[in-house]
């Protein structure tokens, strides 16, 4: 018997009725003969930590752009931890543990330079608008390659799970949803660390009231969310918190728009970045032949503008890579030294 086929048993007999099973899937959007080793979800979340996407997560911003300390957050670290929160939670509540990291390991790829002010920037530039869940969707289809074919070939489950981790819309599946909370689980409390370390607000500022539900450490506040979910979601068809903790969780996420992710400090460098990617993007609008030309060819069966072309290449940099680009492009070079 091959080693996936024993997996896929093994998940039938121990897994909770809820779970979804590797060998249930939907399949590929292209056929391929399955891996005799591992299961459909497993390959998925191989072929996202060895995507070009997935290694550049590493130099783009989570929160502070440019920031001075090795400690802080980016997105690889966000999505690290996101990924590591959720597989606690699945196999907690006897989920599938290779669909859920799968799913985190990609959630996050479409994620612009500069944190979130990319994301806006792009959004409010392109005709159509512009979502990072919508762009991790569109690279694992169109913008990676796996074995000179267009896209990753993933599994609907895990591309279903990209999708609707962040918005409006709740992933069809348990391990979809877990990821879902596992993300918002992970930043709450992130960003409370870096925003701390950065000193745009100080740790006896914290709402006192979620302190004292939540935890007063950042070990203790996901501790309480994880626990609190488990106890929520365990034997049932949806994964959510308790009324108290999620209410706590989000006036703490309401403390930190406002205190944060809008406090002038922490986003002193977004006029800059701002400026940075709308040079870009209307450069490239009018010379669109000076696009790599991975983003002038062919794109297969998928339809694409002009627009949408410069939004997978600019969205794709990193921080420093659109530094440099944008230097090349509209900074003198003997004035480069200077």
């Amino acid at each position: 018997m091959v080693i996936r086929i024993q997996v896929e048993k093994w998940e039938k007999e121990r897994l909770s009725q809820f779970a979804f099973l590797s060998a249930d899937s939907k399949g590929r959007q292209i056929f391929e003969e399955k891996c005799n080793v591992r299961t459909d979800f497993q390959r998925d979340r191989d072929r996202i930590i060895h995507s070009k996407a997935f290694r550049r997560l590493k130099h783009k911003t989570q929160v502070f752009v440019a920031p001075e300390g090795d400690h802080f957050r980016t997105r690889l670290t966000h999505t690290l931890e996101v990924a590591q929160i959720g597989r606690t939670l699945a196999r907690a509540l006897r989920l599938n543990e290779d669909l859920v990291e799968a799913i985190a390991l990609g959630h996050d790829l479409g994620h612009t330079p500069f944190g979130h002010t990319g994301e806006r920037v792009l959004n409010n530039l392109h005709p159509k608008g512009f979502k990072h869940n919508r762009q991790s969707l569109r690279i694992v289809d169109i913008l990676e390659h796996n074995d000179n074919r267009v896209g990753l070939n993933l599994t609907y489950e895990v591309r279903e799970g990209i999708i609707n981790h962040s918005g409006e819309n709740i992933s069809k599946t348990l391990e979809g949803q877990v990821v879902s909370v596992a993300d918002r689980i992970a930043y709450i409390n992130h960003d409370i660390d870096d925003a701390i370390r950065a000193g745009v607000i100080k740790k006896e500022e914290l709402p006192r009231d979620c302190i004292l539900i939540l935890g007063d450490t950042h070990g203790k506040r996901i501790n309480t969310m994880i626990i609190d979910v488990i106890e929520n979601s365990l034997h049932r068809e949806y994964i959510s918190m308790s009324e108290e903790i999620g209410k706590s969780t989000d006036k703490l996420r309401q403390f930190m728009f406002e205190n944060v992710y809008l406090n002038k400090k922490a986003k002193s460098e977004d006029e800059k970045t701002e400026y940075i990617l709308t040079e870009l993007y209307k450069y490239y609008l009018n010379n669109i032949d000076k696009l790599p030309v991975e983003y002038i060819g062919d794109y297969g069966e998928y339809e694409s503008s002009v627009e949408d072309r410069i939004c997978d290449y600019i969205s794709g940099m990193t921080d420093r890579y659109a530094v440099n680009i944008f230097s090349d492009i509209f900074i003198p070079k003997p004035w480069e030294k200077y």
